[in-house]
């Protein structure tokens, strides 16, 4: 009987408080073992039903649990790591039945709705494990205006810590409190006003502005002699006027982020905060730095171990903004930013309750602070979306106008009923701070091509051994550089460069043998793999946004990576690649330019990047470096050719801190030296060769630098 209780398919119906010994020998490992392999029986023969869907999401739910209890437990290192794996095996599982039916991941979003049933699954699992359920909530949920239950992973970095007690008694700013408005009487207090608002927009006519009035900008001068272009002066200069709300939804590749930046700015906006998709988090700490340079930002990364608390622009990503928000509405913001706004468009996901949570606390701290909502989604695409952009700008409330629309509406004097209301409500909202502005409208503004770096983190344990591989190449060079420099015999003072390209040089002519470890070919394949799914998303945004968008990469893993996020995000996409056949090329191309409905081509650089006119588009992804600068102008002037009507954006994917920034500077600086020649030998100037040379020679080079 002992050894039949020990199974872990043993006897799990029955009730485990029969028995002392049960819960001990079971525990929750063997129950998710056992539902896990019952969800994957189930997707393998196609019957993925509402309890399979449920039983999928609560597994996942309880093995994140689980591991955290069993790395938190007391016990023997044996026991533990044995414990890991076997948790690991169950999420392995999880992973694999996923890939199966693409349905399922939508299950393991962190704002994932729980299924019908899932609380009371996942409280019989536990007892079958011989655990103390969580007590079931009697409470409703708390409104999103009241201070929301706090999640077990919230923090409070000690910087943050550091700041209030250096401002313990931060006051409210109602310095910028209006002048009361007169009374009068209310013609639609009793009237339901958001579905005519939405209505007022959907039914727009053709060629209706969806742009405020906006001021001629006094300067068009920016920090460190950057200049900025007419129509990102405008949205500096209303907000200078006092302005202080804006939906900035322009087009990606107009400066919005400069825009929001330099807005602050002028509206003295400062300390900041700036919510921000994870792809884009370093790229606002590098334009805030080129924008604001007098304004630190600080980036939170996790639990905001390394974040400056002092500092006066605040960036957060969505994914852990649950950790941060309690601290985060404490601590006098003047200003709030949210970047690709239409993120928070489900308003029961818990990002969009934080989000609005924030921007009520900013309110209610300081009056008329300046809140901006970033998105280049088109205002007429799933209007209702746009209801929680406008609750977090204080347009509406939950049920009804805020109290400057709803003044707004009064003054037009009309109800619902009459026909003239609906162009006049849109437009009282869109003087609230709509900003809507295409390429082709401000096409005199900005150069026909241009190419936009977009710095990301490698997080991870990918990243950290990326990272830890590129330290090792260093510290191998320099050993060479050594051994080199005592062969010599000779006492150098300083860095003898004539000797650190010879040890390139050799590096280099050594990359194909198979003793060498890790070298540039191999680490900037690397970083390949681990911008894929980074770039991908960033791709999935400006599909949206803008229609169609051109995706490249050198490498067929990368590419694959791209077109399951693409498969997962929902998105048509054709493919570009070196082994189809002429006819299976063709396809791919015209499925890209006639059919409204593939939004993506994902091309290999080398197989894509001559011969081709993909025009239809104007934005361009580059997801992986090229060797040269021709390289990555061919692929360029696939989009940017005759027949272009629109300026072209390249967006060029880059790890920070990593060897793929240094080989982004140096294919701009032999692009330079390309464009200056006057003989047109420009392969000289930029061969693959020179490229990986010249990393080689600065990765050496700064190593010796920091040793010293």
């Amino acid at each position: 009987m002992a050894t039949r209780d020990r199974r872990p398919t043993g006897n799990t119906r029955s009730n485990p408080r029969q028995s002392p010994r049960g819960p001990r020998e079971v525990g929750m490992i063997p129950v998710l073992a056992k539902a896990v392999r019952d969800v994957e029986l189930a997707v393998q023969r196609g019957r993925v039903n509402p309890s399979v869907r449920t039983t999928f999401q609560v597994v996942a739910l309880l093995v994140r649990e689980e591991r955290s209890r069993i790395k938190a437990a007391e016990t023997s290192e044996a026991r533990r790591t044995e414990q890991l794996k076997r948790i690991d095996g169950i999420a392995t599982i999880l992973a694999r039945t996923a890939a199966r039916d693409g349905t399922l991941l939508s299950l393991l979003a962190e704002d994932a709705p729980l299924q019908d049933g899932a609380r009371a699954m996942m409280r019989e699992m536990q007892l079958r494990a011989g655990m103390e359920p969580a007590p079931e909530p009697v409470a409703p949920v708390v409104p999103v205006s009241s201070t929301s239950a706090r999640t077990e992973r919230q923090v409070v970095p000690q910087s943050v810590i550091s700041r209030q007690l250096a401002n313990p008694f931060l006051e409210p700013d109602f310095s910028a409190a209006p002048a009361p408005r007169a009374a009068h009487a209310r013609m639609l207090s009793t009237w339901e006003l958001l579905g005519p608002l939405l209505k007022a927009f959907e039914n727009a006519s053709s060629g209706a502005t969806s742009c405020m009035a906006l001021p001629e900008p006094k300067s068009l001068n920016a920090p460190g002699g950057m200049e900025l272009m007419p129509h990102q002066g405008e949205v500096i200069a209303a907000a200078a006027e006092g302005h202080r709300t804006f939906l900035l939804a322009d087009e990606p590749g107009l400066g919005k982020t400069a825009q929001a930046l330099l807005a602050a700015e002028a509206a003295r906006a400062f300390p900041l905060l700036c919510v921000v998709p994870n792809v884009v988090k370093t790229n606002w700490a590098r334009e805030a730095g080129l924008w604001t340079p007098h304004h630190p930002a600080t980036v939170i990364h996790g639990d905001g171990d390394t974040i400056d608390g002092f500092s006066d622009i605040v960036i957060v990503n969505y994914e852990v903004l649950d950790r941060h928000v309690g601290w985060l509405g404490n601590l006098g913001f003047r200003g709030m930013v949210v970047d690709e706004a239409h993120f928070i468009k489900n308003k029961t996901s818990q990002r969009s309750r934080h989000v609005l949570e924030l921007s009520e606390r900013i309110r209610l701290r300081t009056v008329r602070p300046l809140l901006m909502a970033l998105t280049g989604t088109p205002l007429i695409n799933d209007i209702e979306d746009f209801l929680a952009i406008w609750e977090f700008l204080g347009w509406v409330g939950d049920k009804e106008p805020g109290p400057e629309l709803m003044h707004r509406l009064e003054e037009i004097g009309l109800t619902p009923v009459d026909y003239d209301f609906y162009p006049a409500a849109r437009q009282a909202v869109i003087d609230l701070g709509i900003v809507r502005r295409r390429k082709v409208d401000v096409a005199a503004d900005i150069p026909a091509r241009r190419v936009a770096d977009l710095p990301v983190e490698l997080d991870g344990a990918l990243g950290r051994s990326i990272m830890a591989a590129e330290r090792a190449l260093a510290r191998r060079l320099v050993k060479r550089y050594e051994s080199a420099l005592a062969a010599r015999g000779e006492q150098v003072t300083g860095i003898d460069h004539a000797l650190v390209r010879q040890v390139a040089t050799w590096e280099r002519r050594d990359a194909d043998e198979a003793d060498t470890g890790e070298n540039v070919f191999s680490m900037m394949r690397r970083i390949g793999q681990a911008k894929a799914v980074l770039a991908a998303d960033y791709t999935a945004q400006l599909a949206r946004s803008v229609g169609k968008v051109v995706f490249f990469a050198k490498h067929v893993d990368v590419m694959d990576a791209a077109e399951r996020t693409f498969a997962q995000a929902g998105l048509r996409y054709s493919s570009i690649r070196g082994d189809q056949t002429p006819k299976a090329r063709q396809l791919a191309i015209d499925g890209f330019v006639n059919d409204p409905d593939v939004q993506v081509v994902v091309c290999s650089l080398t197989a894509a990047g001559v011969g081709l006119n993909l025009q239809v588009a104007s934005n361009v992804v580059l997801a992986e470096l090229s060797w040269t600068a021709a390289e990555q102008t061919q692929a360029i002037d696939r989009v940017h050719r005759i027949g272009q009507d629109q300026p072209v954006t390249a967006w060029r994917i880059i790890a920070a801190q990593t060897i793929d920034a240094r080989i982004a500077e140096l294919i701009d600086d032999k692009a330079g030296l390309a464009a200056r020649a006057l003989d047109g030998s420009d392969e000289e100037l930029s061969s693959s060769v020179d490229i990986q040379l010249e990393a080689l020679v600065t990765l050496l080079t700064d190593a010796l630098v920091n040793r010293a």
